[in-house]
């Protein structure tokens, strides 16, 4: 059975650009929806995503919209705890197809981490 974990120095869900991402006003507040749209740089890409280490450089202080866990995924998509991993592995891998391609190194790692 597959379990969700995010896979270090991916960054594919750092790639926000709206256009990849319709209806972001159906789950995010519209001071969240405003804060998004802020952090959206450079072809797409979070202002915070460091590039060359790959790392998110406000982790810790993220937005509820960066973060997976059980309560936020309940709140913004409706999806109850125990259909959080199968459901978040969706979204990752449709992510990382989009940013990186079906076939990336990103992809390979994702899935050997999550057990796929």
């Amino acid at each position: 059975m597959a379990t969700w974990r995010c896979v270090q120095q991916c960054g594919a869900c750092c790639n926000l650009d709206p256009s990849d991402r319709p209806g972001l006003e159906l789950y995010l507040s519209p001071i969240e929806l405003e804060l998004y749209l802020s952090m959206v740089g450079e072809e797409g890409w979070c202002v915070n995503f460091d590039h060359t280490t790959r790392k998110c450089n406000i982790y810790d202080d993220r937005p509820r919209f960066c973060r997976v866990e059980p309560e936020i995924f309940q709140d913004m998509y409706g999806i109850e705890s125990e259909e959080l991993s199968d459901f978040a592995i969706d979204c990752c891998r449709e992510q990382i197809e989009g940013v990186y391609g079906d076939r990336s190194l990103e992809m390979l790692r994702f899935d050997q981490e999550v057990g796929i």
